[in-house]
């Protein structure tokens, strides 16, 4: 965003006399950015993730379901009674079709349709009929937990990074400067990502399992995270190293989600916005940067995030991965080539639906509502 600068031309006597007047003023579309410190774009990035949060959780809870029962967890409901066997990947139990085992006594099989999830629709149905309408907001105190610093570091350190390469680009190689928004955003997600990784571990395991012990509270974050780090603990300094060290297990895979997801999300939603932008022109309010950014972050999330959801699915497996060795062990590399080998393309992009449902909303939601905040404190600087 640029200043406008006005400008009076005046005639006299068939001479041209140009008199400029230097005078800043503020107009709608054109406002500084330099008045807003990092605390100010992280407060409003905060507030935007936090909105996000609260709206889409169900459908990230319907994606981490449907990856998670590919991987093999088994979501067994109300129906408790049927055959199951010992997963090799995961030390959950996994079920086994009525068909290759029988009936214990005389006690029924559980059917098929009660224990599995055939759609985004039907887990949000059994969840509802099974566990309950509140259980679709399961690990949203975990989101919001995330989603706060995380955007909080995100959002303010990509415009930082971007007007700084733009800058140095524009003197230096200016032929690269639509490249600025790819690098910049990667660059922030991964230092997002890094710092804020265990809270991410412990709302994906929150998601993924069941709670149904008696009306019983669900563990939350702390408990979720204590539970990851209890079966490795010991006194010596090697094992205390490991048992901090897995609560980042899966970070390769999250940053081989992230950093390709910023760098698409970020390259394709700048030229949209500044194109919606640009023709807009002089009379931009808020409302209309809000649709704005909204509309691009709507295409460019979604986007990104069709393009990534193989690795989503990579990410997810590693994460809900209940054997410390293996977990530890694990390469993300490795794990695609299992998803590969289970279920091919499909097992790749397993739970693709929810995941673009969600992404294209809630990049949309953040980055409207973040640039929205922005232009309001920036509109109200420039007026004092």
């Amino acid at each position: 965003m640029g200043v406008a600068t006005a400008t009076r031309r005046v005639e006299l006597d068939k001479n041209l006399v140009k008199e400029e007047s230097m005078s800043r003023e503020p107009s709608n579309s054109q406002i500084s950015e330099v008045d807003l410190s990092f605390g100010e774009r992280a407060f409003s990035a905060g507030a935007a993730s936090f909105i996000s949060a609260l709206i889409v959780n169900p459908l990230d809870v319907a994606k981490t379901r449907l990856q998670a029962q590919a991987a093999g967890v088994p979501y067994d409901g109300l129906c408790r009674l049927g055959c199951f066997e010992t997963s090799t990947m995961l030390q959950v139990v996994k079920y086994v079709p009525s068909s290759v085992c029988s009936p214990v006594g005389n006690q029924p099989v559980c059917s098929p349709d009660c224990t599995r999830y055939r759609g985004t629709l039907d887990v949000f149905y059994k969840i509802i009929q099974q566990e309950g309408f509140s259980r679709l907001w399961r690990g949203t105190n975990a989101s919001l937990a995330l989603a706060v610093p995380s955007m909080g570091i995100y959002m303010p350190l990509y415009d930082i990074f971007r007007n700084y390469l733009e800058d140095l680009m524009l003197h230096y190689a200016p032929s690269i400067t639509p490249y600025v928004p790819l690098v910049a955003g990667s660059l922030a997600r991964s230092i997002s990502c890094v710092t804020c990784y265990p809270i991410e571990l412990a709302r994906t395991r929150m998601q993924a399992f069941k709670h149904i012990q008696g009306g019983a509270k669900p563990p939350g974050v702390w408990k979720t995270l204590a539970g990851v780090v209890s079966p490795i603990q010991g006194t010596n300094i090697h094992q205390a190293f490991q048992s901090y060290r897995i609560l980042w297990t899966g970070l390769g895979a999250q940053l081989a989600r992230d950093v390709p997801f910023s760098a698409v999300c970020w390259s394709s939603l700048e030229p949209l916005r500044r194109r919606i932008l640009s023709r807009i022109g002089d009379e931009a309010s808020v409302s209309s940067v809000l649709g704005a950014n909204f509309c691009a972050g709507f295409v460019a999330g979604s986007l990104a995030a069709a393009v990534t959801c193989p690795l989503d699915v990579a990410r997810t497996r590693r994460q809900i991965e209940k054997d410390p060795t293996r977990a530890l062990t694990m390469t993300t590399r490795q794990t695609l080539i299992e998803i590969w080998r289970d279920g091919g393309i499909k097992g790749l992009f397993t739970g693709a639906g929810p995941r673009v449902a969600r992404a294209g909303p809630s990049v949309g939601i953040l980055v409207s509502f973040y640039e929205a905040v922005k232009y309001a404190m920036q509109y109200r600087y420039s007026k004092q």
